[in-house]
Order: C-alpha cells, then sequence, then structure tokens
C-alpha cells in the first residue's frame, strides 16, 4: 500500500476488508484507536505494536510504523523501544492470553515501573487464533475447547480481572480502564485519555471487551446478549 504525500492519517490509503472473522470486535477496537491517532495528529510518531493471535491480524491495518512480537513479549518490546527513542508514541496490541498469561509478568512490571507506553488489551474470555481455550479471563461455567463442560473455578481458578489487579501496583499517574466494543465511542475517549497519559510520561492500560461468535459459537442475537452478560462481570469504566 503506498502513502499519502502528506501522511494524513494512520489508516491505509487503499481500503481493503479486514481479516477478523465476522462480528469479531477487534475491528471496532481498531477504528476507534485510528480515529484517535488521527485526531491527535500523531501517526508519524507513533509506532504499533502487535502480538501473535488475532491482535497480529492488525500488524498491516495502519499505515504506520509497526513490528510483530513473540507471544507476550509485546509489552517488553514496546518498553524497550520506548527507552531507546523516548519520542515516539508506543502502543502494544494485545489478547488477554498475551497480557495475562504468558505475558502477565511484562504487563505487571511495566505498570509497576510505570513505563511510558499505551497498552491496549482485546478480551474475548479465551484464546482465539488457536481454536478457543480457556484463557485467564475464561468466565465460570463457560464452555472453550479446554473446558467442554463449563470451566470449574474451584478447579482451575478464579477469572482474572486485568486492570483491577494492575490497579494495586500503578502509580497514580498511570491510566487503567475498561471499555467495550459495544460502546465504541465511550471506548474510544479511553483511548484517547490513555495516549494522552503515555504523552505525559506515564504508564496506560486500557481493556476492551470484544466478541468472538466463532469460538463462542454463537449467531447475532446470542453474541450481544453475551456481550451484555459479560459486561456486567467485568466492570466497565476507569480504574
Amino acid at each position: 500500500m503506498k502513502k499519502s504525500p502528506k501522511f494524513p492519517n494512520c489508516f491505509k490509503v487503499e481500503s481493503k476488508p479486514h481479516k477478523f472473522c465476522p462480528g469479531c470486535g477487534h475491528s471496532i477496537v481498531l477504528n476507534m484507536l485510528g480515529q484517535v491517532i488521527d485526531e491527535l495528529g500523531i501517526a508519524e510518531k507513533t509506532v504499533f505494536m502487535v502480538d501473535i493471535g488475532c491482535s497480529l491480524l492488525a500488524w498491516d491495518f495502519f499505515d504506520l510504523a509497526s513490528t510483530q512480537t513473540h507471544h507476550g513479549r509485546t509489552i517488553p518490546t514496546a518498553v524497550g523501544f520506548k527507552l531507546a527513542d523516548p519520542q515516539k508514541i508506543v502502543i502494544a496490541y494485545v489478547g488477554d492470553g498475551g497480557a495475562y498469561a504468558i505475558g502477565l509478568q511484562h504487563t505487571l512490571t511495566a505498570c509497576l515501573r510505570n513505563n511510558p507506553i499505551t497498552t491496549i488489551v482485546v478480551n474475548n474470555t479465551l484464546y482465539a487464533m488457536t481454536g478457543g481455550q480457556m484463557a485467564p479471563t475464561t468466565v465460570e461455567g463457560e464452555i472453550t475447547t479446554t473446558t467442554p463442560t463449563g470451566k470449574d473455578n474451584k478447579v482451575l481458578g478464579k477469572t482474572l480481572h486485568g486492570p483491577e489487579v494492575l490497579s494495586w501496583v500503578k502509580d497514580k499517574e498511570a491510566y487503567l480502564a475498561r471499555g467495550t466494543s459495544n460502546q465504541p465511542l465511550v471506548l474510544k475517549n479511553y483511548l484517547k485519555k490513555a495516549i494522552e497519559t503515555q504523552l505525559k510520561g506515564n504508564f496506560s492500560l486500557v481493556e476492551a471487551l470484544a466478541a468472538c461468535p466463532t469460538n463462542w459459537r454463537t449467531k447475532a442475537r446470542e453474541t450481544i446478549k453475551r456481550m451484555e452478560e459479560l459486561e456486567k462481570l467485568f466492570k466497565l469504566g476507569e480504574i
């Protein structure tokens, strides 16, 4: 894809369909992020980093300097890039597995150190790209390919609420929030605040609840209902 001569925004000049499954929440989250980057006028100095998983399908979604990392290593890579070039705006785009399972140590320590990066975590309660296995965010009773009779929290552990865990170690100037692809404009506001927090020299993380009809095996109406249920289990708002 060719860039516009004046590099006016972060979206690809030539339109094309996104690569996510029908009904996936990733495309909504990315659309809101792109709008924020354009409105803030920061495309030329933004570095966009993606994890392994469904998030990697965003690697050429934007006309931005982008890179992909090993699974769970996006956040430390983002921290390293920010340390090497503090003038850049660095965004780590990861799934709930990359942020809260193999990558939990990195997520936690980046918040603890108040590293000035922005992390966006898309939470669809399972490992989507690899077939729908249980993730740290899988809720009690949820059927996944590795919990075919429903998740038993007494056996497999409680559901992880990432922003709430980070709230115990975050700097007072850091920013944590949870939005939902069901309310894109509210989510967009959180994303804007997160990037503005990075511009002030502090850590920020926004979790976005997102639908996964393919692995949830839900039709449109069921998907909406499922999202509404998740929004009750995962508290929305600024943490």
